[in-house]
């Protein structure tokens, strides 16, 4: 382990021929080769014929997301099964997992909400824009300080490209897997690219159908009710109309649909994972005036990171993306990509094929880090909401009425 670490030191600073490492992974349905999965559902444009004009007109609407690619040196169609940003959020799930079971610490923020009975929680591991997320913007530190307000806030929030120390100490998995403080208005707002990208694919699609429907055990009569300040009543031909909304039976949950036909899952001749962590952005991360050894540390310790958050998401035997979409992991390479010789990427097996060996690895990486001068808090930064937010969440948990269903 000593000597891969090194290795990974040495490539993070650019000081050696490795210019990332690639995971390439192959995948069946759990069901076997030609079962249908279940890509995203994704909102896409669609061409639909207006029955007053017999026109067609682009709408919004329910899709999954196919494109071309080059494939073996062939041009290929294929559906994406799970996109870059769902990959990240996969690995930062099971970073968050680790870190509460004990058995990785990882600085983090946590926002701790109590309402209507329930704890909540959100980490910068699983808010939408991490650290930058407007709930914590909108955050109080147990003092009752803006969170924006106080030492480690402000930090954050005046870091610049020149010198992210402060993601380092207390979000480094921010530095990992990307940020935009888009949430806090100024002429120039901190991005930082993400270093490590996984993807996977199904190659040569088929799109498939599904029928849909609902089986009332008991027929409920009516095709219609009306919403009223207590809940709904049936309305029939003869019933007296009032004033509250009318909806079909179903929009309240209640009442037959006939099954129809609708987007289903695909069958692909194979699925691909593809993740790489790039030195080059490792590289481009800067440390202001650290000493050499702090920035080497540093770099090294965020690769380990990403390959910490990549081997917990994906190096068991099986993973799930979603509802109808379990995949059976058939083979896996994980190899070093360095510089080309003769018009091909040189490239090298490196064994990391565990969560435990990538832990060992992070864990080294961490005492060097420490050694040259990182520190590292144990216990994450406690925020609450502030009184908006608060209210906002409660509202959310509160039962008000009768609602109507989103789709069937």
């Amino acid at each position: 382990m000593e000597a891969l670490y090194e290795r990974l030191a040495e490539a993070a600073s650019g000081l050696s021929v490795d210019g990332a490492i690639r995971v390439t992974a192959q995948y069946e349905p759990v069901a076997g080769v030609g079962a249908p999965v279940a890509p995203p559902t994704v909102k896409v444009k669609q061409m639909i014929k207006d029955p007053a004009t017999g026109k067609e007109r682009e709408v919004d609407g329910p899709g999954q997301l196919f494109e071309y690619r080059w494939v073996g040196g062939e041009r290929a169609r294929v559906v994406l099964l799970d996109q870059r940003q769902s990959q990240a959020n996969r690995c930062e799930t099971a970073l968050l997992e680790a870190v509460d079971l004990g058995d990785v610490v990882v600085p983090h923020l946590a926002l701790h909400v109590f309402a209507e009975g329930r704890g909540l929680r959100m980490t910068n591991l699983d808010a939408p824009h991490r650290s930058r997320d407007a709930y914590f913007r909108d955050a109080l530190d147990e003092s009752g300080v803006r969170f924006d307000e106080t030492d480690r806030g402000r930090a954050l929030c005046e870091t610049g490209t020149g010198d992210v120390r402060a993601f380092l100490e207390w979000v480094p998995s921010d530095l990992v897997f990307g940020i935009w403080d888009s949430h806090r208005k100024r002429r120039v707002q901190l991005k930082v690219p993400r270093t490590y990208t996984s993807e996977l694919v199904g190659l040569h699609p088929l799109s498939g159908v599904r029928a849909a429907g609902r089986f009332d055990k008991w027929n409920f009569p009516g095709d219609n009710v009306e919403l009223t300040a207590d809940g709904w009543r049936p309305v029939d031909g003869a019933g007296k109309k009032g004033k509250g909304k009318t909806l079909k039976a179903s929009a309240v949950g209640h009442g037959m649909i006939p099954p129809v036909s609708g987007m289903g899952g695909v069958t692909v001749q194979a699925i691909e994972r593809n993740a790489t962590l790039a030195m080059a952005g490792l590289r481009a991360l800067r440390f202001g005036d650290a000493p050499k050894e702090y920035v080497r540390a540093a770099r090294a310790l965020l690769g380990a990171l990403a390959l910490l958050g990549d081997r917990l998401a994906f190096a068991a035997s099986a993973v799930r993306l979603r509802s109808g979409c379990d995949l059976l992991l058939v083979s896996e390479r994980i190899e070093w990509v360095g510089r080309g010789r003769e018009g091909m990427a040189v490239t090298e097996p490196l064994e990391l094929d565990t969560a435990a060996q990538a832990l060992e690895l992070f864990e080294l990486a961490r005492s060097r880090a420490e050694e040259a001068g990182l520190k590292w808090s144990k216990e994450p930064v406690r925020l609450r909401p502030n009184a908006q937010v608060q209210q906002a969440i409660e509202r959310s948990f509160r039962l008000e009425g009768i609602g109507e269903a989103e789709g069937e």
